[in-house]
């Protein structure tokens, strides 16, 4: 996170930042999961909500993280899909991700082989690592898992 622009964060989070996410996520039942290989972490993936208003209730936001030391492993795959299947199961209707900067490709490529389509870019919208960079908008039905 010090040099990528996926996230839009200047610093990466600290751990009690990334701890106090995790409870806000877990006190509203919300799927968080975690790869593991070998004792280490290496991959996580949330939901959250897309918006606050009452009316965006039944739709989430996902995040998915690999290190880049196991990417091309199917692992954000995998971790995609089961979030996909846990949302659906709690009665969430659709799924939106927001990818960071339209040049990375990886994550946008993992969300098409999921099933999501692209519903717009927006056009230098965040400034990050001293550049302007787009938002790129995919949103994915549950209805159909």
């Amino acid at each position: 996170m010090t040099n990528g622009t996926a996230s839009f964060e200047d610093d990466p989070p600290t751990l009690a930042e990334m701890m106090g996410r995790f409870e806000q996520l877990r006190m509203a039942n919300l799927p968080y999961l975690v790869a593991e290989c070998e004792g280490f972490v290496v991959g996580y993936a949330y939901a959250g909500p897309f918006r606050l208003r009452s009316g965006y209730r039944f739709t989430l936001e996902d995040s998915v993280y690999v290190s880049p030391f196991h990417q091309g492993r199917s692992i954000g795959k995998h971790l995609l899909m089961q979030l996909l299947r846990d949302a659906a199961a709690l009665g969430y209707k659709c799924m939106v991700s927001v990818v960071g900067d339209s040049a990375n490709v990886g994550s946008l490529a993992l969300h098409r082989s999921c099933g999501f389509t692209d519903v717009g870019t927006v056009r230098n919208v965040g400034y990050n690592h001293g550049k302007w960079l787009d938002i790129v908008i995919l949103q994915r039905d549950l209805q159909d898992l």
